[in-house]
């Protein structure tokens, strides 16, 4: 998979963006309704990526730097709209989007990366867990709801 920075309004982030909206409809009953400015993802407050396989976009993945606090600093950056499409799933796209975010991350100076998912997305709870994210309190968006779970990483 190639993995490629592009615009937040990119024609193929704008597709893919769509896309995980609707699958969140199907598992959630409703659209992720966390407020997104698409300027935080443009350098040097975050960056916005999509994966590209033969030339097909397939999959997703961003981070913008946040003011949460976790793991002993606020030298923190969140990552947002992660996604593949169903028909890439299970070749490790997610697993190289996901380094690839820790590494772009990192270079920008993150110390820790933070993230919301769901508890309703077993597959990405399973994902983070696997690549060393831990449970951390709550924020954002979602805070205290029961099908909201929160997890970070040291990036150092």
């Amino acid at each position: 998979m190639l993995i490629q920075r592009v615009g937040y309004g990119h024609p193929d982030a704008v597709r893919l963006v769509a896309d995980v909206q609707a699958e969140y409809v199907v598992r959630y009953g409703g659209q992720d309704d966390s407020p997104v400015d698409p300027l935080e993802f443009e350098p040097p407050h975050g960056s916005f990526f999509v994966g590209y396989v033969d030339s097909v976009p397939v999959a997703t993945g961003a981070w913008r730097r946040s003011t949460v606090e976790a793991l002993g600093t606020t030298e923190t950056c969140e990552i947002k709209r992660m996604y593949v499409v169903p028909s890439a799933r299970g070749h490790g796209h997610a697993r190289r989007m996901l380094a690839h975010l820790e590494e772009s991350a990192r270079a920008a100076g993150a110390r820790v990366l933070v993230l919301e998912t769901g508890m309703k997305q077993p597959e990405a709870i399973a994902l983070y867990e696997s690549s060393g994210y831990v449970a951390i309190p709550g924020y954002g968006y979602y805070q205290g709801s029961p099908l909201s779970r929160t997890l970070g990483k040291p990036l150092v």
